[in-house]
């Protein structure tokens, strides 16, 4: 027989160890558990008393989960580890025998550590024999509470690797947590926290996935399996081909185990053997991706970025991410499932998502800033530089370098905006920005300007030689001249009556307008315009400032809410973990102008879309539809860029207002004429659709 090389420090270590577990065992069999750690002292282990016992825990990561404003209809879940934590009265006593029958026979009767079994084990292991484990139930949740508590990749290696040190504390500690815990509360962590594989970690997930059940329903056949499974989840895999067999093993063995410990009756026990394992799990998927067909992947994604940028949920965004994946939150959104679809509905109705040029549309609720629906003609699936259904750019310099379009599929937020993306010129939506400036300064709504068809305006153009180096606007139309006052320019849309108006009020203040209400400048050239030239800005009145559907839905919600602007916020309510509210999310209102300045503005702005207003004559409009369409008072403009590149309409009633774009996001210089005939009914039958059935609200008279 060869002898075993061991190391003489070890040596000394076991004969140690072996002595202190000799001693409990003999004063386990003689005295009350409460002197266990005391009698330990006392069998030769100085080091027992000098390890910790009060064991630091930390909740296991915890899946949030993100509805529509009915606090329903669940919109998506966020997740690195799939667990939702459950109490113990949830889950069937079948589980929780199953697990007993599985891992710690003797659960009931110890106090966090089987002496009898750690001495087997550490004499067996020792010498030779096949590996043994002897942990209880307390010592293997100890284990795990140590591994998800830690700071550090170390700190996890150190609470699970298999040493005698490690071993002592986690006794140490097992003894001490029973102490403060009873045995149920200690099994209900023990759940909530076991891995079960197949990504999912707790037995609330755990029973979704393999059984799409609660744990309350557990039979025992299914307990059995899942019981089994916690020692090792992927060798006792029954979806896989080399696991079936072992779960299946594993599981008629722990079925026997509740048998010979009185859990379950021979009949139970028979019958359950004979049910037939499932090979296939479901679980949802992490994130927005291909969420409800994609009717909301768009507003996730925005809620996701909206996290990230706040400071509340941690210093970075990496930090503020793991927060959401982790912290088992309820996240109730300002979705409304009715406007969302009905959006979606008419952009389908008009256009596909193969259509290089995107439809989109943004809802916005005056007076909160809650986002109600994002729609476009695409689908959130897969960022658009790794989609291969996606063409080659419609941008030839892009393409010739293969970069993809962003349809039909993209994961760019086209309709919100980001620092990557800034949005799209929306022509004479921006002239609302001159009127309020120009009220502001005192002018009244019945200034009147003799507007001829081009106006040759202050602000210097080098690339103007007809103008003699100066820029001459001219109007969409040539019978667009003569004396307009607010109601009527703005009702025509006419450009050569609100150049004179900024000239006269100032670029500078209509730029500040536009801040107020929203604007952010994403795109470095126009942020160095409002920062540095403001003044020498003369085509802004015109809208050549990147902007997005979301940002003009809420600047027009401004004037809708008497001159309150409230920054866009998907958030209706969050709670946290242990129910507790959480404020972060709660409407950000400033008073943006006055609300006699708004009123003023938003009675010109009933000319444009065919409403009348309280104090003027309108005298023409740019889409007279929409009023009759509606059925209620409304308020908006349209907006259309140089050659028609692109095409906006923004539409608002006292309730909601919608803003939408037809503009093509992969190329700003693109050669299609964008056609009101489309955006404009989108927006404004989405309007019509969600006012359905709602009292008619006129507007404040100014």
């Amino acid at each position: 027989m060869t002898a075993r090389k061991t190391h003489p420090l070890r040596n000394a270590g076991v004969l140690v160890v072996c002595g202190l577990l000799a001693a409990l065992v003999v004063a386990a069999a003689s005295f009350p558990a409460a002197a266990i750690a005391g009698l330990a002292a006392k069998a030769g282990s100085e080091e027992w008393e000098e390890l910790p016992s009060e064991l630091i825990t930390q909740t296991s990561p915890q899946v949030s989960r993100v509805y529509a404003s009915d606090g329903k209809t669940q919109i998506a879940v966020m997740y690195d580890e799939f667990r939702s934590n459950v109490p113990l009265s949830k889950v069937s006593q079948n589980m929780q025998d199953a697990i007993v029958a599985a891992e710690d026979h003797k659960f009931y009767e110890h106090h966090g550590v089987d002496l009898k079994g750690v001495a087997r084990a550490f004499v067996n292991n020792n010498q030779g024999g096949g590996r043994q484990g002897a942990s209880t139930l307390t010592m293997q949740y100890v284990r795990m509470a140590q591994a998800y508590s830690a700071t550090d990749p170390q700190e996890v290696v150190n609470a699970t690797k298999d040493t005698v040190s490690r071993k002592l504390s986690e006794m140490k500690y097992a003894i001490q947590v029973e102490k403060e815990l009873t045995k149920q509360q200690i099994l209900e962590r023990y759940l909530n926290m076991a891995p079960f594989g197949n990504g999912a970690y707790g037995i609330n997930a755990a029973a979704q996935v393999y059984f799409s059940k609660k744990p309350a329903d557990l039979t025992v056949a299914e307990s059995a399996l899942l019981a089994g499974m916690v020692k090792a989840p992927t060798a006792f895999d029954p979806t896989t081909k080399a696991g079936y067999p072992q779960a299946l093993a594993r599981r008629d063995y722990i079925i026997g185990n509740m048998l010979s410990l009185g859990q379950i009756t021979a009949d139970e026990a028979t019958a359950a053997k004979k049910v037939k394992l499932g090979r296939t799990t479901k679980r949802p998927s992490s994130g927005c991706v291909n969420v409800a067909k994609n009717q909301w992947g768009f507003f996730c994604d925005y809620l996701y970025r909206w996290w990230l940028g706040q400071a509340d949920f941690g210093a970075t965004s990496y930090d503020r991410e793991r927060v959401l994946k982790s912290g088992g939150y309820r996240i109730v959104t300002t979705l409304d499932v009715d406007a969302q679809a009905d959006a979606r509905k008419e952009i389908t109705a008009r256009t596909s998502d193969k259509n290089r040029n995107a439809l989109m549309l943004a809802a916005v609720e005056p007076g909160t800033g809650a986002v109600r629906a994002l729609a476009a003609n695409r689908k959130y699936k897969i960022d658009n530089a790794d989609d291969p259904a996606n063409p080659l750019s419609s941008n030839p310099a892009l393409a010739k370098q293969g970069v993809r379009a962003t349809y039909p599929n993209t994961t760019n937020p086209i309709i919100t905006g980001s620092a990557d993306l800034s949005g799209y010129q929306a022509g004479s939506v921006f002239k609302m920005f001159t009127m309020v400036a120009a009220l502001e300064k005192g002018m009244g709504l019945d200034t009147t300007i003799n507007s001829p068809a081009r106006y040759t305006s202050q602000y210097r153009d080098s690339s103007s030689s007809s103008c003699g180096g100066y820029w001459c606007p001219s109007n969409a139309s040539a019978s667009e001249a003569g004396n307009f006052n607010m109601w009527t320019a703005f009702g025509k849309s006419v450009n050569t009556y609100f150049v004179p108006l900024q000239e006269r009020v100032g670029a500078a203040s209509v730029v500040d307008v536009a801040k107020r209400f929203g604007i952010t400048f994403r795109n470095s050239d126009d942020a160095n315009m409002a920062k540095n030239s403001a003044n020498d800005w003369g085509a802004f009145t015109l809208g050549v400032s990147a902007s997005t559907p979301l940002d003009i839905a809420s600047a027009y919600a401004t004037l809708a809410a008497d001159g309150m602007y409230c920054t866009p916020t998907p958030i209706a309510s969050i709670t946290d973990a242990d129910g507790k509210a959480v404020d972060t999310g709660k409407a950000n209102c400033t008073q943006a102008t006055t609300a006699a300045v708004a009123r003023k503005a938003l009675d010109a702005a009933r000319c444009p879309v065919g409403d009348r207003a309280q104090l003027g004559t309108c005298a023409g409009s740019t889409a007279p539809q929409v009023r009759r369409v509606v059925g209620h008072p409304v308020f908006g403009k349209t907006g259309t860029t140089d050659h028609d590149k692109t095409a906006a309409l923004v539409v608002g009633t006292r309730s909601l207002v919608v803003a939408g774009y037809l503009a093509n996001p992969d190329w700003a210089n693109h050669t299609d004429r964008m056609s009101h005939d489309i955006v404009n009914p989108a927006v404004y039958q989405t309007l019509a659709d969600y006012m359905e059935g709602k009292p008619v609200e006129e507007f404040p008279t100014p």
